[in-house]
């Protein structure tokens, strides 16, 4: 039988409790029926990972006890993702796969030929949740608001090697540093501008080179999550 695995955050997951969450509440006997015995992993937002059996269901609550430990597992490398708001579902789509890839961190931009600006932040979280819990990564990454392309890289020039995703392999790929933040900045659809080209060359941003072909913005987000996650 497979095992489900939930988040809990802000719950302690001591040898055993009534969990009280409404959604997962409502998943659990109403969606999934989960019935008394069935086990479930539970972790947290301080990064612990438990096997749990629920023993009794309530009307609003579900009881479980600590059935065992389980190893936590985390990415190999703390890494951002910079990437041009993209149009209808594709955002959805690059934020659950690069959560299973290892993304720590997604910082939605605003290129200059970014075509979307409306960005749910409370509904990209939910996303990245749900894809943590079903690919078995115990962190949650974060998220936040749609920032400039100037201010992503006055944030994390000073923090992280900085690289730009080249649609081709015109440009030579820079080797990563070891045990240090890598952030990947990918562009918007219609590509970055010459001013935006510019400005990479004027604060000495490295260079990723991705494909010998052209790639949707989509899978050039994905590309180099898997590039740098790989290395």
């Amino acid at each position: 039988m497979k095992l489900h695995r939930f988040y809990v955050p802000e719950t302690d997951l001591i040898h055993d409790f009534w969990l009280k969450d409404p959604r997962l509440f409502h998943q659990w006997a109403r969606v999934l029926r989960f019935e008394v015995g069935r086990e479930v992993v539970l972790f947290n937002d301080v990064r612990e990972e438990r096997l749990y059996q629920i023993t009794k269901i309530g009307t609003e609550a579900v009881h479980v006890n600590l059935v065992t430990e389980m190893a936590p597992k985390f990415p190999k490398r703390e890494m951002y993702l910079c990437f041009s708001l993209l149009k209808k579902d594709k955002n959805d789509w690059v934020l659950q796969k690069a959560t299973e890839l290892g993304v720590s961190h997604f910082v939605p931009m605003l290129a200059d030929r970014t075509e979307k600006t409306g960005f749910d932040v409370e509904r990209a979280q939910k996303i990245v949740i749900e894809a943590a819990e079903q690919c078995g990564r115990t962190d949650i990454p974060n998220m936040r608001e749609p920032v400039g392309l100037k201010h992503v890289l006055a944030e994390l020039c000073d923090k992280t090697q900085v690289f730009v995703a080249e649609e081709s392999s015109s440009a030579q790929s820079q080797p990563f540093v070891s045990d240090i933040p890598i952030a990947v900045l990918v562009g918007p659809e219609g590509g970055w501008t010459d001013a935006e080209k510019q400005f990479f060359i004027d604060n000495e941003i490295k260079h990723l080179s991705l494909s010998d072909f052209t790639l949707r913005a989509e899978t050039a987000c994905v590309t180099a999550v898997a590039i740098v996650g790989a290395a």
